[in-house]
């Protein structure tokens, strides 16, 4: 079976085939805080989580450590800017929890609460109507914490490259290699911006978890996002892998999920706007959210912030954008992305590009701008990571779903199952 890899995996190579389901232990009996990760003073030798010896990565302890990067690694802040936190009125419900479903490919009905434990939700917040509904947090998340959005990530700067594609500093059109010439002699040469955006770039990487010569693997100890070892001489930045990807296939083919993109995309964006990525999200969209917190990246050796997944932020803030996008790029009183930009996302990308991919749990999906297009009854759309990250946007429900997850497994088609019909349970219940 192929690995299906909707976002960066950030476990280490085990060695486990997902031709069948793994067998972990449940939510509860994993909850850092009832295994006393990193607690005590000092932790326990068998409690203590390091980003050296990958223990960072191993399961259940990133039940602890996707909710405490800051800990391990270098970071960059993305500031919240000086004024008041916006309002999120609050209308917490009773009934949710009881919400009943049957996941894909089961004939036996779930609840909604059965669903966090199910897909080890980390903190969950449920907006209707712009209020708060429902509100949870389980394990390390806290409401003033923190944690990883992986490849929740890449929606946020698929958003601002459309953003400037609309201003007209990228043009859709040209060729990477026209903003970056230092890519001329990699595969991302002849590719144009809008097939990045897209991710239908023809590239011989791999983002297969179980392959231990993937170029995943590559790529992400070039960023510094899991620990080299001894003797390593590859690529010591994002930018520098970047150079060496080759080509495969012809651009423009197919759809083909691989991060490597939206580092790309990073890089045009810094040299367009002469800002980092950071910079670029603070002042463009997370300033203007009002959010509660910083947020954070993840950043290589020399501060290139993590494009394909390094974000991280609180679980209220990332409802936030989500509504933001929900109410057209309008909120907080001010129109934060061009409504034009929105309706761009929302209309999706190529069905018979996306289908060549076989996402067997995403049937009739497409891909915009780095955003999971459902084209669903309702509308719906979603910004998705490995381990069960995502924001899940309905707009004829008028709801945003936020949500923070360790998943042991990081693909997605494990959560699906039980997280898509959820997902639209509720928003039906929440319509009635």
């Amino acid at each position: 079976m192929r690995l299906i890899a909707p976002g960066l995996a950030l476990l280490l190579a085990s060695g486990l085939g997902f031709a069948q389901m793994p067998t972990f232990p449940d939510a509860a009996s994993t909850d850092p805080a009832r295994l006393g990760i990193m607690k005590g003073s000092p932790p326990s030798a068998d409690k203590v989580v390091r980003w050296a010896d990958g223990s960072a990565y191993k399961f259940p302890n990133t039940r602890w450590s996707f909710s405490n990067f800051r800990q391990m690694v270098p970071t960059s802040v993305v500031p919240r800017g000086q004024g008041p936190a916006s309002i999120l009125p609050s209308n917490l419900r009773s009934d949710l929890d009881a919400v009943s479903f049957v996941p894909l490919g089961k004939d036996q009905p779930m609840s909604w609460e059965q669903s966090l434990a199910a897909n080890y939700t980390d903190g969950i917040v449920v907006l209707h109507k712009g209020k708060v509904v429902y509100e949870r947090y389980f394990g390390a998340l806290k409401p003033e914490g923190q944690h990883i959005a992986m490849s929740v990530t890449k929606s946020f700067f698929g958003t601002i490259g459309a953003m400037l594609v609309a201003e007209g500093l990228l043009d859709e059109k040209a060729k990477v290699a026209q903003y970056v010439p230092e890519l001329k002699e990699s595969a991302f040469a002849d590719a144009t911006v809008r097939q990045v955006l897209d991710m239908t770039t023809g590239l011989k990487y791999s983002e297969n978890y179980g392959d231990p010569n993937a170029e995943i693997w590559a790529h992400v100890r070039a960023g510094n996002v899991l620990p080299r070892p001894p003797g390593y001489t590859g690529p010591q930045t994002f930018y520098e892998f970047l150079q060496t990807v080759k080509k495969e296939g012809e651009h423009g083919q197919a759809f083909a999920y691989k991060t490597v993109n939206s580092d790309v995309l990073g890089w045009m964006i810094r040299r367009v706007t002469g800002k980092s990525i950071g910079e670029n999200l603070h002042e463009r969209i997370w300033s203007k959210l009002g959010p509660e917190q910083d947020a954070y990246f993840t950043i290589d050796t020399v501060g290139n912030e993590f494009a394909g997944g390094g974000l991280n932020t609180a679980l209220r803030d990332l409802a936030r954008f989500g509504e933001m996008m929900r109410l057209d790029g309008k909120f907080n009183g001010q129109q934060i992305v061009p409504k034009s930009v929105v309706d761009d996302i929302r209309k999706g990308g190529s069905k018979d590009d996306f289908a060549k991919a076989n996402y067997k749990t995403l049937p009739g999906w497409t891909y915009r701008n780095m955003w999971w297009i459902s084209n669903n009854e309702h509308g719906a759309y979603s910004a998705r990571g490995i381990h069960g990250q995502v924001i899940y946007i309905d707009p004829k429900a008028e709801m945003v779903i936020a949500r923070y997850a360790s998943n042991p497994i990081p693909n997605n088609p494990y959560n699906d199952p039980v997280s898509l019909p959820a997902y639209h349970a509720l928003a039906k219940h929440l319509m009635k």
